[in-house]
């Protein structure tokens, strides 16, 4: 580890060399701050009982941010801050696409957000490019020798995107960093990572892009909002991405609105299927026979697709039944977040190694599977918010060469979500033809 290394992170002072401890420049504060009743971690901003968090030695711990490495009250966090380092080889964007002109008007307002070092929020519909809209913004930010972050709380949504900036970048020095990195932690210009990674920085970006804000775990999650809004400099820019903005979000950041996709065609409609019966029979260990012909034609007719059940114990009793069902040889994998081959899994339905997944609402979004078609089983469950529905429709026709595509929704009874969920894409498909 260098001085570089540390630079606009947030460090326990025992990940240090004693080197690095001795410069005058470290900033160092207590890990632990302790109270009456509490302690307070100062690196997650959380608060822990007492009596929960002490260790043998009369010490005590965070056990909210624990999987980021164990932090106590004998430890100091180390930050040093420093001015920016990085070599700008022309030309910055290597990037040959072109935007529409609807896309070219979001991109300029990014561009310009960044250049005032103002925050916005860029609300575009699925499929819409947000990706390629971010582009030019960040261009002028690393072409000024200004870093750059790119979260996400989802890590196959940091793994699709890194590729991708790459292309887009070739010439930057960049890391991807999440839970499951093998790649040691280098300073970088441009770094790609998952929300939680942004509580090991501070005063760190010139700029940083969250994709997917309103996505669990970071929406509603103080702890990994504050260590966003802590890692962006004193004078930085913020902008947030989503299809899927809450009302909040809406009125806290000015908005850059895009309802039409780029190929411009419209979003897919949500098709329902009632199956009255579905819960009393998934409990018995079966799923409705029309949910089976569907997927035995989709695999028939060699149809990618993504099967979305509501909890992760669904998966298992789908699993066991559609290979009770179809005889030939199995051509599908179940994944669910806490899968240790989820990363894997994903990989493999994007080099159609399989013909589709049957997953829960961890592949909602931010993951691009071109050509497929969704199936929603339990669509009425409340796990499908109106977001998540959406999201997930938002995976069908992404692509040019397949503009279109099925999502059909299964439910047992009026659901006010799947019902919400059509609204928006309707009301999202009328401004878009209006536009198009």
């Amino acid at each position: 580890m260098n001085q570089l290394d540390i630079t606009g992170r947030l460090l326990p002072d025992t990940a240090c060399d004693e080197m690095i401890l001795n410069n005058h420049a470290l900033q160092f504060q207590p890990a632990i701050q302790i109270n009456h009743t509490t302690i307070h971690c100062t690196r997650c901003a959380s608060d822990c009982e007492k009596a929960e968090a002490q260790l043998p030695d009369e010490t005590y711990f965070c056990y909210q941010c624990f999987n980021l490495g164990r932090l106590d009250s004998s430890m100091k966090l180390v930050h040093l801050p420093g001015i920016n380092q990085f070599e700008v080889v022309h030309p910055v964007l290597t990037w040959k696409g072109r935007l529409t002109e609807l896309q070219q008007k979001c991109s300029d307002e990014v561009v310009k957000t960044f250049q005032e070092h103002q925050n916005k929020l860029l609300w575009a519909v699925t499929g819409a490019g947000k990706t390629e809209i971010s582009f030019a913004g960040i261009a002028w930010a690393l072409a000024q020798g200004l870093r750059v972050g790119i979260a996400s709380p989802r890590v196959d949504v940091c793994v699709e995107l890194y590729p991708r900036y790459q292309a887009a970048f070739a010439n930057t020095s960049m890391i991807l960093l999440h839970g499951k990195s093998e790649e040691p932690y280098q300073y970088r210009q441009l770094t790609i990572c998952t929300t939680h990674q942004l509580l090991r920085f501070q005063d760190a970006f010139d700029v940083l892009i969250i994709d997917e804000v309103d996505a669990f775990p970071y929406a509603n999650n103080d702890s990994l909002q504050m260590a966003a809004k802590r890692s962006v400099k004193k004078h930085g820019s913020l902008l947030l991405m989503t299809a899927t903005p809450s009302p909040k979000l809406r009125q806290q950041y000015q908005v850059s609105y895009l309802p039409l996709r780029f190929h411009r065609h419209l979003l897919p409609k949500i098709k329902i299927h009632f199956c009255f019966n579905w819960k009393r029979k998934i409990y018995a260990g079966k799923i409705p026979q029309k949910v089976i012909f569907k997927v035995l034609q989709k695999i028939e007719r060699q149809q990618r697709f993504l099967l979305f059940v509501p909890r992760i114990k669904d998966l298992q009793v789908v699993d066991e039944i559609l290979s009770k069902k179809y005889h030939g040889e199995k051509c599908w994998k179940t994944v669910y977040s806490a899968d240790e081959a989820r990363m894997e899994k994903v990989q493999a339905m994007r080099d159609e190694k399989v013909l589709f997944l049957i997953t829960t609402t961890i592949l909602e979004r931010g993951v691009t599977f071109p050509g497929i078609d969704v199936i929603i089983f339990g669509g009425d469950e409340r796990v499908f918010s109106v977001a998540s529905l959406v999201q997930i429709a938002g995976r069908v026709g992404r692509k040019a060469s397949r503009p279109t595509g099925d999502v059909d929704c299964y439910i047992g009874s009026y659901s006010s979500n799947v019902a919400e969920a059509r609204k928006q894409i309707a009301e999202m498909n009328r401004k878009g033809k209006a536009l198009g």
